[in-house]
């Protein structure tokens, strides 16, 4: 019997099958979860409709964050289909590509309010819209990276975005803890070469110096990040809430 038995999760953000949320998906169907996924425009549809066909995903349906009517229509096709929800994973981010280079200054204000918007704001608005059927002692989850603590050459608006999506997530465990006893927390993920890094300038260059620095000297994989979400979002971590758990073969701990 798996981890998650029976429980009703949403993996918000998979692209293709090298996605962080993929490796997350796969992971919790194998221990039992049933699975919903969106996609963003009928583009994606067409590419995740084999994905959602392998996950058995009893959840296949539009979703664009950044419009609040898309969120209220998406929460409604859940709450007829489920009825309820166990686990949210948001693995959602965006930000002009112009602007994952060079220096961060330059970036413009609606670039800026974009990265916020999709990056950040868009957590937490899945879980306003959801809190109605979302179940009692359920997790949230969401994924960030080391750029939001500290600079990483090129993540620029991206790192000063993650680093507001890791204060939301313990303000949001907070409010849920208390509400709900929902519980709240994000993946900081080492370099992993997905869609979305293929959008910052010099990704490769980061991933290998990361490998050389790591303490396990290599980069993570997918299957590793859904393994500790899979701890994060079961029984296995009932204790633990506003929590940042790095996944990145210790990098995060090396000095000079």
């Amino acid at each position: 019997m798996g981890l998650l038995e029976g429980k009703k999760a949403l993996i918000l953000g998979i692209a293709n099958q090298r996605s962080i949320a993929y490796g997350i998906a796969k992971i919790f169907k194998e221990n039992g979860a049933k699975i919903g996924i969106n996609y963003l425009n009928e583009k994606f549809e067409r590419k995740l409709k084999p994905i959602a066909d392998e996950l058995e995903a009893e959840i296949f349906h539009k979703l664009d964050v950044s419009s609040d009517e898309e969120i209220e229509e998406f929460f409604n096709v859940v709450k007829e289909k489920w009825g309820e929800v166990d686990i949210i994973v948001h693995s959602i981010a965006y930000a002009n590509k112009e602007y994952l280079k060079d220096y961060y200054y330059r970036v413009d204000r609606q670039s800026f309010l974009q990265a916020m918007d999709i990056s950040v704001y868009s957590f937490t608005a899945l879980a306003r819209q959801f809190l109605p059927i979302l179940n009692e002692g359920g997790s949230l989850l969401t994924l960030s990276y080391y750029g939001a603590e500290k600079v990483v050459v090129n993540y620029n608006v991206m790192g000063v975005a993650k680093a507001a999506l890791e204060a939301s997530v313990k303000y949001l465990a907070r409010d849920l803890g208390e509400i709900k006893n929902i519980r709240v927390n994000a993946i900081s993920a080492g370099p992993i070469k997905t869609l979305a890094a293929a959008g910052i300038d010099q990704f490769s260059n980061i991933q290998k110096l990361t490998e050389q620095k790591a303490p396990l000297k290599r980069s993570v994989t997918i299957e590793e990040v859904g393994k500790s979400a899979l701890f994060l979002c079961s029984d296995l971590g009932s204790g633990v809430t506003g929590e940042v758990l790095h996944v990145d073969a210790g990098y995060h701990v090396i000095g000079l």
